[in-house]
């Protein structure tokens, strides 16, 4: 990035939170806004746990492949107008084959007759280490790889398995001139990485507060930030489209698939207990205060191996006797399943004297999984088909039984840097190894954790009411293990006192025990919780919530997606001068 802007803010744009998302978006943000204000880098996120086992099955198909193919169909559409308006691109769309999606791009560029310097990060795939069962063994890369590259003059850089905020803290330490123990500033980055590093989820979208937002019917702007030299930055979104950045939305990112108030990143371990938020205009919340320290020693990997095949059959159970008609048709159908894993579930009894036929019925599930296709192909469909004549009275399904899918199994593992060498490969061909840090933080993860008793007032007389009367949620995985975050919404028709009593209230009151108490599920499971007192919040972790991951889960919400929408709905006891 050019020296002589060093010294203004930096304006980093998101354009997809997902291999999947708003395929305008690109070209959305690159047009930019009605006062003129356009970005100097857009950034797109494209990879996930569960992603990187769709491209490692793409890669069995063809090893060619393996990088986000939406990604080009985008620069195809885009390319001429980045470049015209200077924008530089920055994304992790590279997936199991930067390199490849690199010489994809120069096809494209040759194609549409424009000369465009493209750069790729490598050295995350450690599938040549041989971990046990691996389809896919991708280290997680830091920044400072990607800043080489853009110092370097790329217009676009593609890597594999970066962090997610990885993308938004490599240009910044390219317009900054950051060090590698530059922490505060670099912490400030991650930060303003991780709130945008899910798109339009940071103007709106998935937001336990819906109803507060404009609803105009224009779909949400994806968001971008403004970072300061110091690390701070103000977050926003352009002019005229939908949604709305609130210290509410920010905070519901902010508190997404975190897990203690350290956040790890190659670069730096971030303290999220330092992070304020303020309101500093429409669709404009500052974040300043960030804090860091020098990163882990170790790199985290992204391992995933094949599980197995699994299957499901939904059956309908309408009107009378629900109970009975589950039990009758899991008596009949249990001896001729073999599968390894068979997982019933149920949903919520019908109410009485409903007036549709709908209304009068539950689903039953089962889901079967095993290592071989067999047990959950037609040794499982079979015998269910066969009973639609022999077995309750309304039988039916859903839909006809499928064959059977493969599924994946997710776990985190762990190297010494040494193991990885993180290696840019610039625009003309040559390659620079980026050099490791010099030093390591080896804090204590349980830093931040809420104790226990925890110093509150003693509770006063309390009403039955939703845990969501006052209170925001966001959930999402991690892995086997579910996040929780919870923090009290700001509320214009309430003074800074209540909610300050607010805060104390739900951190007193979100124990592990209570956790157990409004999730069975986790009854038996391992609950932290932490505090983020500047945020109002705290974030729940429950490990193993979700079994072996998103992808070989039986649970009904798999990636804990509506976790924080049934908490929010729980009745508890709220004291009364809260609400």
């Amino acid at each position: 990035m050019r020296a002589e802007r060093a010294s203004k803010p930096l304006r980093v744009g998101n354009c997809s939170g997902f291999y999947g998302d708003r395929l305008a978006a690109m070209r959305e943000m690159l047009e930019g806004t009605h006062d003129g204000q356009g970005l100097d880098v857009l950034t797109g996120d494209y990879l996930a746990e569960l992603t990187m086992l769709i491209l490692g099955k793409d890669t069995m198909k063809d090893p060619s492949l393996g990088y986000a193919r939406t990604f080009v169909r985008q620069v195809e559409d885009c390319l001429g107008l980045a470049l015209e308006k200077g924008v530089r691109i920055v994304s992790n769309a590279g997936g199991l084959n930067p390199a490849g999606l690199a010489d994809k791009l120069r096809e494209v560029a040759t194609g549409l007759g424009l000369d465009a310097r493209i750069a790729h990060v490598e050295g995350d795939d450690l599938r040549s280490m041989s971990f046990d069962g691996a389809l896919t063994a991708n280290a997680y890369l830091g920044g400072f790889g990607i800043a080489a590259a853009l110092r370097q003059g790329a217009d676009i850089v593609v890597t594999g398995r970066v962090t997610d905020a990885s993308l938004v803290v490599g240009p910044a330490v390219a317009h900054f001139g950051w060090t590698p123990t530059s922490y505060d500033e670099l912490a400030g980055a991650v930060v303003a990485g991780h709130v945008l590093e899910c798109g339009t989820q940071a103007t709106g979208g998935n937001f336990s507060g819906f109803r507060t937002l404009p609803h105009t019917g224009r779909p949400l702007g994806f968001p971008l930030a403004e970072i300061s030299a110091d690390g701070s930055c103000v977050v926003t979104k352009q002019d005229g489209t939908g949604g709305a950045v609130t210290v509410d939305t920010v905070t519901a990112q902010l508190v997404y698939e975190i897990q203690s108030t350290r956040y790890l990143n190659p670069d730096v371990v971030t303290d999220l207990a330092s992070v304020r938020l303020s309101q500093e205009g429409p669709d404009r919340v500052a974040i300043t205060g960030v804090t860091g320290e020098a990163p882990p020693e170790r790199l985290k990997v992204c391992v995933n191996t094949l599980g197995g095949f699994r299957n499901s059959l939904e059956l309908v159970l309408t009107g009378l006797d629900i109970d009975a008609k589950a039990d009758w048709v899991r008596a009949q159908l249990e001896p001729s399943l073999t599968a390894a894993t068979v997982a019933w579930t149920r949903t919520a009894l019908p109410g009485v004297d409903a007036d549709t036929e709908e209304g009068a019925s539950c689903l039953l599930r089962c889901t079967v999984l095993d290592p071989d296709a067999g047990p959950v192909g037609k040794a499982f469909t079979g015998p269910a088909v066969e009973l639609a004549l022999a077995s309750y009275p309304g039988f039916t399904m859903t839909a006809p039984p499928g064959p059977p899918t493969p599924y994946g199994i997710y776990r985190p593992e762990y190297v010494d840097r040494s193991a990885v060498t993180h290696t840019v490969v610039h625009a003309d061909g040559t390659r620079e190894v980026v050099p490791d840090p010099a030093d390591f933080s080896r804090g204590d993860d349980a830093d931040g954790q809420r104790p226990s008793p925890y110093p509150a007032p003693v509770d006063s007389l309390t009403r039955r009411a939703p845990l969501g009367s006052f209170v925001h949620a966001r959930s999402g995985d991690k892995g086997g293990d579910a996040n929780l975050g919870l923090w009290v919404a700001h509320d214009d028709t309430v003074d800074a006192d209540k909610h300050a009593a607010r805060v104390t209230w739900l951190a007193k009151f979100m124990s592990p025990r209570k956790v157990r108490e409004l999730i069975p599920e986790a009854r038996d499971l391992d609950v932290e919780v932490y505090v983020l007192p500047h945020l109002g919040a705290v974030n729940v972790l429950i490990r193993g919530l979700l079994g072996e991951g998103v992808a070989a889960s039986t649970r009904f919400d798999p990636q804990a997606k509506g976790l924080g929408e049934w908490v929010r709905s729980r009745i508890v006891h709220v004291q009364e001068g809260l609400l």
